[in-house]
């Protein structure tokens, strides 16, 4: 199983520093852990354990990650959450994040790294396609400057036998085989139809999608860059850009100016308003930002500038 070791090695490449490493307690983050301190040995880890609160028995999920940190010579950090039986995988998942991130800029570490593999980027797109989230969604789980992924083409079934062959222990976490969860549940049908011939194009869809997201994310940048000036977009030049495209378009200028709080439906309205409201019209983009029509651009102005 060197061979994974060589695939995490050279599908992540670490800059000098201290990481944040999310670990769980269940078999994928495990195995990361391990994969992470064989791949890159010089690099600084924190290793990072949040407890939902949600299962009675999780004190020995802590104790596990507790443990593995330990016995790699590496610290250690907690949090105790309180979402109860009830809470939504929304909800777990924000305050997750939300320590993650807190324990990021605590340690001024350069990344977090998680566990997330090939399969949850397929249960993670088909989820987002249920909910009509568009090319972002189905690819949502990607890598980022401060979030890393580096199992993301790696299966489970690769690391459970990793975790095997190298003696490490694990726990299983009782809530993943409740189908009354949206994310369990499409796991359970995903995983009848592994061994047919059908679910490699699912996984490779899922993966070529990422691919031309990234590289559709660089053509816009490059044209958003190529603006005289960023809180401004050409007029002309928008209204001959294809629908879908000025959306994109759009929402990456947006973005890029700290404003994210809007949704596909707003978006729609926006680049239609944009595209057919004379000159001289403000068109609102939430309670603080509007986008103004002039003659030659579109200008984003702000009442608290």
């Amino acid at each position: 199983m060197n061979s994974l070791v060589d695939n995490v090695s050279q599908s992540i490449d670490l800059l000098p520093g201290t990481y944040v490493v999310a670990v769980s307690g269940g078999v994928d983050s495990v195995a990361l852990l391990d994969l992470l301190v064989k791949a890159q040995p010089k690099a600084n880890f924190v290793v990072a354990h949040y407890d939902h609160g949600i299962r009675p028995d999780s004190v020995y999920d802590r104790k596990l990650v507790q443990d593995l940190a330990k016995k790699q010579n590496l610290p250690f950090v907690y949090s105790e959450g309180k979402l109860g039986i009830g809470a939504s995988e929304t909800e777990a998942r924000d305050a997750r994040y939300s320590f993650l991130k807190q324990t990021q800029q605590a340690s001024g570490a350069r990344a977090i790294i998680t566990a997330h593999h090939q399969d949850d980027a397929l249960e993670t797109a088909v989820i987002n396609i249920n909910r009509g989230t568009g090319r972002r969604g189905i690819t949502s789980l990607g890598d980022h400057p401060h979030m890393q992924r580096p199992l993301l083409h790696i299966s489970k079934a690769e690391l459970i036998d990793y975790a095997k062959e190298q003696g490490l222990v694990w726990r299983e976490d009782s809530t993943n085989k409740d189908t009354a969860i949206l994310r369990n549940y499409i796991r359970s049908k995903l995983d009848k139809v592994k061994n047919s011939k059908d679910y490699p194009k699912l996984v490779e869809a899922v993966k070529n999608m990422r691919r031309i997201n990234r590289e559709l994310d660089e053509l816009i940048e490059v044209y958003l860059h190529s603006q005289d000036n960023r809180q401004l977009l050409d007029r002309q030049q928008f209204a001959q850009l294809p629908h879908e495209l000025s959306k994109e378009v759009l929402a990456q200028w947006l973005r890029n100016q700290g404003i994210t709080t809007f949704n596909s439906s707003l978006l729609e309205d926006l680049v239609i308003k944009c595209k057919t409201l004379s000159v001289g019209k403000t068109i609102d983009v939430d309670n603080i930002n509007k986008i103004e029509i002039n003659k030659d651009n579109l200008a984003l102005v702000s009442s608290e500038r």
